[in-house]
């Protein structure tokens, strides 16, 4: 006897892939910890987990909006100030980095005084006014720096009241790229100059974070949220859209790997590490071999509705959920529509890094 004669057919490629019904592969998610149906939910992280929500309702999950919106405005304005799309207003948070900011910033009192950096830094021009970490929430952007800081105020508030009260975080991570302040070490989501704001090379740095930074980020960020909250449930996914762009000067699929890579490793270690800690292969169930890529869009890049439906089937069947006819939701939330493969509408501008692909412009074709 050896161990491999004792292993479960989920072990092997041959039983758990090649012969296997890729739209539904026994074993592949084995949750950490469970989930009721009246335990409060919080979704959070890269544009990939706006889908995330909005299918916990539509099952009767307990999704917890912690900042709705307010009364009065269209189901188009609600989306375009990015209401409904993540458990907070904050945009996309795709980075480790973002999440400890955001939540350094929402419970101070939990963090060292070294480590505490209060944003006033406020983006105008033509008269509007927007917030740097969060570029594209507030559209037309706001009549004041003060509005733009009372805004931002409103929504450390919410995230306050959703950790407390939360069982569990989904946190998606997105991306290792980002762009921060020479000068307060402040994370930004996107390039400034880009969705909003004015480039300074002098003062706005490139920063691809390591294993190591990565590791340390999300650590914090877990261990800020639970010295309010000893019992939230953490449920790490990384997102399987690959990057829009990347300035390392690489090749941006060599530039995605590296990405992928690093955070797929940080939520492994991490769900090894602590308890109540949990990671689901949303990035696997997209991007696997047995897929055939068959969840991307045609640029490839835009994950297909189907894609999302197949990605929140296994969710939702691995926390016990049965998924078949819809359930009054717990509260009303509008869900994102999909993003366009290649047009840069109105919907694409709501994902901070889809924005990027604006700025492409067609290579010289090679000599030969």
């Amino acid at each position: 006897m050896h161990p491999y004669e004792s292993l479960p057919a989920r072990s092997f490629w041959r039983s758990a892939v090649a012969e296997a019904d890729p739209t539904h592969l026994p074993g592949l998610w084995t949750p950490a910890f469970s989930l009721g149906q009246d335990d409060p939910i919080l979704t959070a992280g890269s544009s990939f987990a706006a889908h995330i929500g909005p299918a916990l309702l539509a099952e009767g999950m307990k999704w917890y909006d912690a900042e709705p919106a307010p009364p009065g405005l269209t189901e188009e304005e609600r989306r375009d100030r990015h209401y409904g799309r993540f458990s907070f207003r904050t945009g996309d948070i795709s980075t480790a980095a973002a999440l400890r900011q955001w939540l350094t910033w929402a419970f101070p009192e939990e963090v060292p005084p070294e480590e505490r950096a209060e944003p006033t830094e406020v983006w105008s021009g033509n008269g509007r006014h927007h917030d740097p970490f969060r570029p594209a929430v507030e559209p037309g952007g706001y009549a004041t720096p003060d509005a733009v800081r009372d805004a931002r105020r409103t929504t450390l508030a919410a995230i306050r009241d959703g950790v407390t009260r939360a069982s569990c975080l989904i946190f998606t991570l997105g991306v290792t790229e980002a762009w921060r302040d020479r000068a307060s070490g402040l994370t930004y989501p996107v390039c400034p100059g880009t969705v909003r704001g004015t480039f300074d090379a002098g003062r706005h740095v490139f920063h691809n974070f390591t294993f190591p930074e990565v590791h340390r980020d999300l650590s914090a960020a877990v261990a800020v949220a639970r010295r309010v909250n000893p019992g939230l449930r953490v449920l790490l996914t990384v997102s399987p859209v690959p990057l829009t762009a990347t300035a390392t000067g690489g090749h941006v699929l060599t530039a995605s790997t590296y990405s992928t890579s690093v955070l797929r490793a940080v939520a492994g270690q991490l769900a090894q590490e602590l308890d109540d800690v949990g990671y689901f292969p949303s990035y696997e169930i997209v991007t696997g071999f047995p897929f055939g890529g068959t969840s991307f869009g045609p640029n490839p890049r835009s994950v297909t509705p189907a894609g999302v439906a197949l990605v929140m089937s296994h969710l939702l069947t691995g926390l016990g959920v049965p998924t078949g006819p819809r359930r009054e939701p717990r509260t009303t939330v509008v869900p994102p529509p999909p993003v366009p493969a290649r047009t840069a509408t109105r919907e694409e501008f709501r994902c901070d890094d889809a924005v990027l692909d604006y700025y492409h412009r067609s290579p010289v074709p090679l000599a030969r």
